[in-house]
């Protein structure tokens, strides 16, 4: 049928389920339908929205079919949920990552791709419109052919983190597995495919189980390298929520980048977007003056661009910005640099 408007459930009603409940009361064409969630708070939130909360899944498909659902629930419960949503023919969102590990992703790739069923992969910065401009300078050739980037996501997570969640204290709840997949996505939409990793891990300044700072080594497909510095315990501000500007939550560092793009006629830095190229004809040498502008940049909030468009999705306008392959193959590299970081040895992955 032709919808004029969506009809969303959120499933989980934690911190990002509430935002992306909230997003469903304000964004046009969209409407939220119910809450999934079994916990007392979501009850309260959801007679606050003025919908109806369901226990679980089996009880909203039978009860209440909406058009589409966002899952916005802890990481081991998307593989189980979202092949019930595929099962019900449920267009859904799945939060990143997209599944508890590759063989999950694996498993639900094959079912989506089975049924035919239109899946978007909670990758929001792919909807930033920062990134979309970044993009379009790399693929231009602005910058020559590319030869390295230097990332970071440095910034500190206070002791109540870890206090309201102790198991981000064990492996699996360090800032590789939680935060590294969003650069991971970045870093593969500005460079190409990662074919290979090598980590450092610490835990030294916590003393946790679990890492605290990473310093990573990259290889592209494209013959380009990289390096890339992770931590949760520096008091830093060269990480994309300080410096992107796009949620109001994190202190804005405006003048920091956190990756600096570099080829064989200039460099970017993102998200100031300074660039810095030879002028034509001119051949790159350090005796020669780099010509320096800033790109103007439009900035929205990607989680809100994200939910219109899986609207798109739904109604079938647009096929996935960020399929289930892309979230499959973030994993993948997430679940590489865990490894290099246990064995001190490089890690090598095939090109999807």
């Amino acid at each position: 049928r032709a919808m004029t408007e969506i009809r969303i459930a959120v499933v989980g009603a934690g911190l990002i389920g509430r935002h992306h409940a909230a997003l469903c009361t304000r964004t046009p064409g969209v409407r939220l339908a119910a809450l999934v969630d079994p916990a007392p708070a979501a009850r309260a939130l959801a007679r606050e929205l003025g919908v109806a909360c369901h226990d679980d899944l089996d009880a909203l498909i039978a009860h209440a079919r909406p058009d589409a659902a966002i899952l916005a629930t802890p990481n081991a419960l998307h593989l189980p949920q979202a092949l019930a949503l595929i099962a019900a023919g449920i267009p859904t969102l799945v939060e990143k990552p997209v599944a508890a590990s590759v063989a999950e992703a694996e498993t639900l790739a094959a079912a989506a791709a089975a049924a035919g069923a239109r899946v978007l992969v909670g990758h929001h910065r792919a909807h930033s419109p920062i990134m979309a401009r970044a993009r379009a300078i790399v693929a231009a050739g602005t910058l020559g052919r590319l030869v390295a980037v230097a990332g970071s996501a440095v910034f500190a997570k206070p002791a109540a983190y870890f206090d309201d969640g102790p198991w981000r204290r064990a492996p699996g709840g360090g800032p590789i597995l939680i935060n590294m997949i969003h650069e991971v996505h970045n870093l593969r939409m500005l460079m190409g495919e990662i074919v290979e990793v090598q980590a450092l891990a610490s835990s030294a300044v916590r003393g946790f189980a679990v890492e605290d700072t990473v310093a990573l080594a990259l290889r592209f497909a494209g013959g380009a390298l990289g390096t890339f510095l992770l931590s949760d315990t520096a008091a830093g501000p060269r990480s994309w929520e300080q410096t992107a500007r796009e949620n109001p939550s994190y202190d804005a560092c405006d003048d920091e980048d956190c990756y600096v793009v570099t080829g064989t006629r200039g460099s970017l830095g993102i998200p100031t977007m300074r660039l810095r190229t030879y002028a034509e004809g001119v051949e790159p040498s350090w005796w020669q003056p780099l010509e320096r502008r800033v790109v103007a940049i439009d900035r929205a909030d990607p989680l809100a661009r994200q939910l219109a468009h899986f609207a798109a999705v739904v109604r079938g306008e647009a096929a996935p910005l960020v399929g289930i392959a892309d979230g499959l193959a973030n994993l993948r590299v997430t679940e590489a640099i865990a490894a290099a970081a246990r064995s001190g040895a490089p890690v090598r992955l095939s090109p999807p």
